[in-house]
């Protein structure tokens, strides 16, 4: 058996190419990741609570959330399915919503023939509550029947300085 010896003298070169190619390939998917998870929330201002249950969904978990900005205007997914000045002049003006919320139902877990997911729905504070309450109305509209729904809220920063 030859066990070369390494002769001290002799120069070695580390190539850091590789290396910084895999650092730079991992930072590049975490970017793209992180972008990925926050896709269905909206930026909005949510109403504050006292009491309130903190919601810790399950991030392997397919979750259905609906977003209301401060004007009515409805969007899943960074894609407007409702807006109250171009909207409102169709026939049929919450017709993309009735789809989406059909489409998710059919996706949900069935427990007894109903989904047996929520859907999450994200309200501004400001938001008029007659769109809350259009979205909750088509939940139970048959061949959509979505009989668990959540409402998000913020809980106020005790840490805040007043």
């Amino acid at each position: 058996m030859n066990l070369a010896k390494h002769d001290p003298e002799t120069e070695m070169e580390l190539n850091m190419t590789p290396m910084i190619d895999v650092v730079f390939l991992l930072i590049i998917f975490f970017m793209i990741i992180t972008d990925l998870t926050q896709k269905d929330l909206e930026d909005l201002e949510l109403p504050m609570v006292v009491h309130a249950k903190e919601d810790k969904p399950d991030p392997k978990e397919w979750r259905p959330i609906i977003n209301i900005k401060y004007n009515g205007e409805i969007i899943v997914q960074r894609e407007t399915f409702y807006s109250p000045e171009t909207h409102d002049k169709l026939p049929d003006p919450y017709r993309d919503l009735k789809k989406w919320l059909a489409l998710t139902a059919d996706k949900m877990e069935k427990k007894d023939d109903l989904p047996d997911q929520a859907l999450l729905i994200r309200a501004d504070m400001s938001t008029p509550f007659k769109y809350i309450q259009k979205v909750m109305e088509f939940c139970g509209v048959e061949g959509i029947r979505i009989w668990k729904v959540q409402l998000a809220a913020a809980v106020p920063n005790e840490n805040k300085a007043e």
